[in-house]
């Protein structure tokens, strides 16, 4: 919902983090599709009749309408979700740009003021009663599903709204300032393809200054109010801001869309646009940017807090407990949390110490992880070695997804290696779901090979690929009957949760056979877990920056640089980091749930379709169908809840 302000925030940043690293392919093939998507969730309107003919007399009577059929309540939820999507791109410019629809790329309220933050709170408000005037009564499926999602996320959006997230727009993970580097650079969702591209981004970069100037002016009201960020963090976003300023047009990031004009563009618009990004970026860009930079450095700096949690915070222990139903979709305590973090860590403390006694080693814990990350019998020895083994996986893992699964995606799946020209900055392994034609394809890295591990290489594959993102980004792209914002939206602990649980199926699906490549899964997982324990423990139990830095330094193989910037990221977004263990804890707890009323009636292919079919989903309405499903599953001769629909 558009009021949750910080949360798109957090997303437009992830999104042009995203972006930026998505091979052109990607970014050509939503242009293609943007006119198509912006129709799609748009009302009909029946056609009207006419009772006479045109210029003509008639002395027949004019036939009388036939009456229009009455929609059902499920159809006038679809209208209400249609028309609630369009609205709410249109009000948020920049989430339909980072969403593939260009039609307001020139526009860029100012989000941050107190305006808008009450026109999103009218906004959800509205379609929120809208909505609860139709009611649920009645509905089942996927129109239950929706309604119920739509009507939490509206009501999570104004819950919300008593914390001042508005009085910190600014740290060192996301912030306005860096996003409008992105977007402007052409690195970003921001199309420079077309003059009308260009032209579009000046006008939206014109908003720029006064975005600007209203994050300074949220951030002293924060300083009289006592909500300021941590100082460690703000120290570093001045030489972010650094990296940007620059004492000539020519010599900015913003430039660059200059330097790389399409080659269709005649010599006028390349003259003419060019004359206006130089005094748009000259007298505009850069003195915003160093006014921002100036009050950080001189105002803000100093006002700073020496504390690292959000309970230093006005309200902050409600805040953060909101944060973390926010993001973990649960009613889950910090503290219930906290507690699941630790006896998660023991738990997978003493597999790898199994794991030691099994390859026979001796040494500490901690020796055993470095051996882990430098012993060369690990390395992969070219990079056409490194995929052929991930293509080895594809068709062991492929062999043992019928024992495991009924329902599977329709679009093709490959394996490609990262582009040469992102592959320095992009991750071990990323997937990007099918689009169109385009097959899903699970991206592995094979720049710097000493750093890929092989024990690191199936949990990696079941959690990128098959059966993790693949299985459910794929299922949930084919569910063309969503709404669009199901379609379009998702629920990290959804995601990731299903990622991380796709991992545990390893040993199921013929792998982890070598108790190595078990260490790697169990790493990955104790990971996630520790995540529980610190970002808790620094917001919920008074835990300072250097206490969480030294957990993960003991209780992992983490170097010092990761840990530094893990307890950074989850001081700068809070909650965030718990998604994933949650989510995946959750699907556990609910196969357990089933296996054990269902008896010799459960069926594992059934569980998982069951998780699938309907794309991601809040795990509280997660626990409802599924307890709803239970109930089917006791009495086969009923009819199913919810088919799926592809």
């Amino acid at each position: 919902m558009p009021s949750r302000l910080a949360r798109l925030f957090a997303l437009f940043m992830a999104a042009a983090v995203s972006l930026a690293m998505a091979p052109p392919s990607e970014a050509a093939t939503k242009k293609k599709t943007t006119s198509s998507q912006a129709q799609k969730g748009k009302a009909k309107t029946p056609a009207k009749s006419t009772s006479k003919t045109k210029g003509k007399k008639t002395s027949a009577k004019p036939r009388a309408a036939a009456p229009a059929k009455a929609l059902t309540k499920a159809q006038q939820l679809d209208r209400l979700y249609a028309d609630y999507w369009q609205a709410s791109l249109k009000l948020n410019p920049l989430q339909a740009t980072f969403q593939g629809d260009h039609r307001y790329d020139d526009q860029l309220p100012n989000f941050l003021s107190p305006a808008f933050r009450q026109q999103s709170h009218d906004f959800t408000t509205q379609w929120l009663a809208k909505a609860e005037a139709i009611g649920a009564d009645g509905l089942a499926g996927q129109d239950l599903l929706s309604y119920e999602i739509f009507v939490r996320e509206a009501r999570s959006a104004l819950a919300a709204e008593q914390f001042p997230t508005w009085m910190q727009p600014v740290n060192q993970f996301y912030n306005v300032a860096s996003i409008a580097a992105m977007l402007g650079s052409g690195t970003g969702a921001q199309p420079f393809e077309t003059v009308q591209d260009y032209d579009n981004w000046a006008r939206r970069a014109d908003q720029l200054p006064a975005l600007f100037d209203q994050a300074i002016a949220n951030m002293r009201e924060g300083i009289k109010a006592g909500v300021v960020q941590p100082r460690v963090l703000m120290e570093k976003v001045l030489p972010q801001l650094d990296a940007i300023i620059r004492p000539t047009a020519e010599e900015t990031l913003f430039w660059a869309p200059v330097r790389n004009f399409p080659a269709s563009f005649s010599e006028a618009d390349k003259q003419r646009i060019s004359a206006d990004y130089k005094r748009m970026i000259d007298f505009k860009l850069m003195p915003a940017y160093r006014e921002l930079r100036g009050f950080i450095a001189t105002e803000y700096l100093p006002a700073t807090r020496t504390t690292d949690g959000m309970a230093a915070l006005p309200n902050g222990a409600a805040w953060y407990a909101n944060n973390v139903r926010q993001s973990t979709t649960s009613d889950l305590t910090p503290e219930q949390i906290h507690q699941i973090g630790l006896d998660e860590v023991a738990r997978i403390h003493e597999q790898i110490q199994t794991v030691m006694k099994q390859v026979k080693f001796r040494g500490s814990m901690q020796k055993f992880f470095k051996y882990m990350q430098t012993d060369k019998r690990f390395t992969f020895q070219s990079e056409d070695a490194l995929l052929a083994y991930y293509r080895n996986l594809e068709a062991k893992v492929d062999a043992g997804v019928p024992r495991l699964f009924s329902l599977t995606p329709k679009a093709k799946f490959e394996i490609r290696p990262v582009e040469s020209y992102r592959a320095q900055s992009a991750a071990s392994g990323s997937y990007m779901r099918p689009g169109g034609t385009r097959p899903g394809i699970f991206y592995v890295n094979t720049y710097d090979l000493p750093s890929r591990k092989t024990w690191d290489a199936e949990d990696l594959y079941l959690h990128e690929a098959i059966p993790g993102h693949h299985y459910q980004l794929g299922l949930q792209q084919e569910l063309g009957e969503l709404p669009d914002f199901r379609r379009f939206g998702g629920e990290t602990a959804f995601i990731e949760g299903w990622g991380l649980y796709a991992e545990s199926l390893g040993k199921d699906l013929g792998l982890y056979e070598d108790p190595y490549n078990q260490f790697g899964y169990l790493q990955n997982e104790l990971w996630r877990a520790i995540r529980l324990v610190v970002d808790t423990g620094l917001h919920a139990k008074g835990w300072s920056r250097q206490q969480v830095i030294d957990y993960m330094l003991e209780n992992s193989a983490a170097s010092q640089t990761d840990a530094v910037a893990e307890a950074e990221r989850y001081m700068a977004i809070p909650g965030q980091a718990l998604a994933y263990k949650v989510g995946e804890l959750n699907i556990l707890q609910l196969r357990q749930q089933a296996q054990n009323a269902l008896g010799e009636r459960f069926d594992i292919r059934a569980f998982h379709a069951e998780v699938l079919k309907d794309g991601s989903v809040p795990l509280d309405i997660l626990q409802q169908k599924v307890d709803r499903w239970i109930e089917t599953q006791k009495h086969p001769s009923a009819p199913p809840a919810t088919p799926p629909k592809h």
